[in-house]
């Protein structure tokens, strides 16, 4: 397993997660869309290095960190709605 192909699948993989789990619900549909065009050029990367033990070692460690996020921060400071963004003006 090659370690530099490991940090760059998990690397890819773990903030395309994240950014899915730190989506609002309302835009999780779309996010998910363009977070698929990130992974569709990694798994041809995979598949042109036939890397995919590594690839599923990095996913495996990619999902358990993003849990572990989840457990340790996501729980207590759950997404927030865009609902309530309030902007400020120069009269405010």
């Amino acid at each position: 397993m090659d370690g530099g192909l490991f940090v760059l699948v998990w690397l890819v993989l773990t903030v395309v997660f994240l950014i899915i789990q730190r989506t609002e619900r309302v835009k999780k549909r779309g996010v998910m869309f363009v977070m698929l065009l990130f992974a569709v050029p990694l798994a041809w990367f995979i598949n042109l290095r036939d890397a995919w033990g590594g690839a599923v070692v990095a996913l495996i460690a990619a999902v358990v960190m993003n849990w572990l996020f989840w457990v340790l921060v996501g729980r207590y400071n759950p997404v927030g709605s865009s609902d309530n963004i309030r902007v400020l003006g120069m009269d405010d």
